[in-house]
C-alpha cells in the first residue's frame, strides 16, 4: 500500500503536467522514466538493502534524491490545486479553457525549489528551543531545572556521524541538567550503524542521560540497541523510572516501551508499570515516545509527558493528517487534563521523506518553573 500510495504523485505529474507540455515526446519520457525512479526509491532500496527503513545512501545523495521526491510530491498538489482552480474558472465563463504554460512552468520551479528547501531545513542541525512548563507540586530545590529533549534523531546515511557529533556538541553547550531521549535515535542495524552513533557517549549532564526506545529500535534489533544505548552511558528506562534527588526533594522521571515491541513478543507500554512505586507528592516526567496515549499518562498522575514521533508533521496542511493519527497531538504543547503534554518536531528524522516546511526540527530545552 505504501509503495502504491507513493507512486500516486508520480501519476498525477506525468498525465496533468507531463503530457500537455510542449516539448518533444522524447523528453517527456525521459523526464517520466527518470520521475517513476524518484517515486519508487523506497521500493528500490527494499530490493536492494531489504529495509526501507535502512537504505545505506551516501548523505549527498540522498539529500539529492529527497528533494526530488519532495518536489515530485508538492507538484503533484500544485498541478490538482490548478486544475480545479482551471475548472471553476471554466464554469463561471462557460468556455473551455488551458491552464497557461506560464503557470504550468511557475509551479515546477516553485516545486523544485521548495523540495530544495526543505531537505536543507530537515537535515541541518536544530537550533534551540526554549520553553517553560509549570509543574504542579515542584519543590522549590527544582526551580528552574533545565531538561534538555532529543528525539527522533533517526541517525542514518543522512544524518551520519559528523552530524550526530554535532548535535552532541549543540547539547552539551547547553546550561542543562538532565537530558532525556524519547526513541527514534537510528535507522539500521547495529553493526552498520556503530560508528554514527558512537558520538552519543559524549553527552553530558549533571544528572544523567535517558533513554526509550522508539518503534524504529524495534526494527533493527530491540535489545542489542538498548545494551548499545547503555554502552555510550545512557539509562534506559522500559516501564520504570529513576528519581533525581536534590536537597531531599525529589523529581521523578519515567519512561515507557513503545507499542511496536507488542507485535514482536514485546512488553508494550505501561505507564502504571513505570510509575510505580513513586511517593505521591513527587511530580513526574514521563518519557513516551509516541503521544497519542496521552490520556492514559495523565490519568496515572504525570505532571508533564515529553513525546516526538510525529516530526511535527513535517509540512504544514500535512500535519493535520498527522494529528488525526496520533489523537490530535502533533506538535507543541498541550494541555492534557491536569498534566502538560510537548510533542517535540524532532532533532531529525525518518531519511525516505526528509523534509520540512514550516516545521522546523528543534532541539528543546525545558525550564520546570512552579504553577
Amino acid at each position: 500500500m505504501f509503495h502504491l500510495v507513493a507512486a500516486l504523485p508520480w501519476g498525477v505529474v506525468v498525465l496533468r503536467y507531463l503530457l500537455p507540455l510542449t516539448a518533444p515526446f522524447w523528453i517527456k519520457l525521459v523526464l517520466a522514466l527518470a520521475l517513476l525512479i524518484v517515486a519508487k526509491q523506497h521500493l528500490i532500496s527494499r530490493w536492494l538493502t531489504g529495509s526501507i527503513f535502512s537504505p545505506d545512501i551516501p548523505r549527498p545523495l540522498s539529500m539529492v534524491m529527497n528533494a526530488l521526491f519532495g518536489a515530485l510530491v508538492l507538484l503533484a498538489v500544485f498541478q490538482l490545486l490548478l486544475d480545479l482552480i482551471m475548472i471553476l474558472t471554466m464554469l463561471v465563463k462557460q468556455q473551455r479553457m488551458a491552464a497557461p504554460l506560464a503557470a504550468r512552468y511557475v509551479i515546477g520551479l516553485l516545486a523544485l525549489g521548495l523540495g530544495i528547501w526543505g531537505v536543507q531545513q530537515a537535515a541541518r542541525v536544530p537550533p534551540v528551543k526554549d520553553i517553560e512548563v509549570a509543574i504542579p507540586g515542584l519543590a522549590p530545590q527544582f526551580e528552574g531545572y533545565r531538561i534538555v529533549q532529543l528525539t527522533d534523531l533517526h541517525i542514518s546515511g543522512l544524518f551520519p556521524e559528523d552530524w550526530t557529533r554535532a548535535v552532541v556538541e549543540r547539547t552539551n553547550a547547553l546550561d542543562k541538567d538532565a537530558i532525556l531521549i524519547t526513541g527514534d535515535l537510528m535507522d539500521g542495524t547495529l553493526e552498520n550503524r556503530r560508528d554514527d552513533v558512537a558520538p552519543l557517549a559524549g553527552l553530558r549532564a549533571a544528572d544523567g542521560v535517558f533513554v526509550i526506545p522508539g518503534n524504529h529500535e524495534y526494527y533493527f534489533g530491540y535489545e542489542p540497541w538498548m545494551q548499545r544505548y547503555a554502552s555510550l552511558g545512557m539509562q534506559r528506562l522500559s516501564n520504570s523510572h529513576a528519581l533525581i534527588e536534590r536537597d531531599g526533594a525529589l523529581l521523578a522521571i519515567a519512561g515507557v516501551t513503545d507499542p511496536a515491541g507488542v507485535s514482536r513478543g514485546l512488553p508494550g507500554p505501561d505507564v502504571a508499570a513505570a510509575v510505580a512505586g513513586v511517593p505521591d507528592d513527587v511530580p513526574i516526567i514521563l518519557m513516551d515516545h509516541q503521544p497519542k496515549n496521552a490520556r492514559e499518562a495523565a490519568r496515572e498522575g504525570v505532571a508533564l509527558q515529553l513525546s516526538g514521533h510525529t516530526h511535527g508533521g513535517m509540512i504544514v496542511g500535512m500535519d493535520r493528517i498527522v494529528a488525526r493519527a496520533n489523537n490530535g497531538f502533533v506538535s507543541g504543547r498541550y494541555g492534557v487534563d491536569d498534566m502538560t503534554l510537548y510533542v517535540s518536531n524532532g532533532t531529525a528524522l525518518w531519511m525516505g521523506f526528509a523534509l520540512r516546511l514550516g516545521r522546523p526540527s528543534e532541539l528543546t530545552r525545558i525550564t520546570l518553573k512552579s504553577p
